[in-house]
């Protein structure tokens, strides 16, 4: 199931007997058992039908047993084991641990009553064991993924579309590149920004510089754009301001994101069909910002993209201390240079 799926049905009442959410992104874990935690009993039931509890500190078999009682004046009680993957034995591993895994006997005949949640964060278990087909079977498999970085910034427009607000594809593209893919942080910081906007308000660069901290003149995705147009002026002066402020301007991160840039502009190059739609799908960008890459392509021909992905690959190398002892402004300071001319 989705996540929207699963959402859906718990806003309907529809409440599986086990939820098994595991995956690399702890923001969609946490959002789903949260829900449960907070909607699936009423106020005054919590108190004997809520269990809370976390995975180092919890047996299996204690679990298991708390799975099985009945609720007390309530028609459900919710066991929620966050950390799971930290639950001692969770997976068994030899075949003697799977035919006695107390586990599997549970979901395979769960209690109707309990609602049990175990939140298995950081990491996936295998889809083909027969515990994972007889959680698919039997109640609730979900695997929460990272999202790809060129996808973070359509998920930051619908998050602040869901709440009534609006925000164009640059700033949210800004905010990709200095929140990166961590939604819970990301969530949390667009929460804190959306408190000082006026409700149904655009966001607008101004509102991240104030509330984030972000530069809306000086960052990333700004000297991209001054290098895609050749504009030596504006590029000179944000690097002089990441040099001036490495602690919030790291050079690895300005040179993963020029790395993807010229790259996206390799494949644009390669590209036999050039039409704004074709380009966007291609390089995985918006609409929005095909034309900026178009036009970059005509001031970077073939040949110079691959010099400046090499020289990034060089620059890189760099920065780790091969061969060099140059501080990090020194080095961008000498890569633009050669990027630009």
């Amino acid at each position: 199931m989705t996540f929207s799926q699963i959402i859906s049905d718990l806003k309907a009442g529809k409440y599986a007997p086990v939820y098994f959410l595991h995956g690399d992104e702890s923001y969609y874990i946490d959002k789903i058992s949260s829900y449960i935690q907070e909607h699936a009993l009423d106020e005054s039931e919590k108190a004997f039908n809520l269990h809370v509890l976390y995975g180092k500190d919890t047996e299996k078999r204690a679990l298991l047993a708390m799975a099985r009682r009945f609720p007390m004046m309530a028609k459900r009680q919710v066991v929620i084991v966050r950390e799971a993957q930290d639950l001692k034995n969770l997976i068994p591993k030899s075949e003697a641990e799977k035919e006695k895994d107390i586990l599997m006997d549970y979901i395979v005949n769960p209690v109707p009553s309990t609602v049990l949640v175990l939140c298995h964060k950081y990491k996936t278990i295998d889809k083909r064991t027969k515990l994972a087909k007889a959680i698919e079977k039997n109640s609730v498999l979900f695997e929460s993924k990272k999202l790809y970085d060129n996808k973070i910034p359509d998920w930051i427009t619908d998050y602040i579309h869901g709440r009534k607000y609006k925000i164009n594809p640059r700033t949210a593209v800004m905010l990709s590149e200095f929140l990166g893919n961590d939604l819970t942080l990301i969530s949390n910081e667009l929460e804190k920004l959306m408190l000082n906007v006026n409700a149904g308000a655009e966001i607008t660069d101004a509102h991240i510089e104030m509330y984030i901290g972000v530069s809306k003149d000086y960052n990333n995705f700004e000297l991209q754009n001054a290098l895609g147009n050749k504009d030596v002026l504006k590029a000179n002066r944000i690097i002089s301001y990441f040099a001036s402020n490495p602690r919030n301007n790291p050079l690895v991160v300005t040179l993963g994101t020029l790395f993807s840039y010229f790259s996206k502009i390799l494949v644009y190059h390669s590209l036999k069909e050039k039409t704004r739609a074709s380009v966007a799908s291609s390089l995985g960008i918006n609409p929005y910002f095909a034309d900026e890459y178009m036009n970059a392509a005509k001031k970077y021909p073939r040949e110079k993209v691959h010099l400046i992905i090499s020289d990034l690959h060089q620059y890189d190398l760099k920065s780790k201390g091969v061969d060099s002892n140059a501080e990090d402004g020194e080095l961008l300071r000498e890569l633009v240079f050669k990027i630009l001319h």
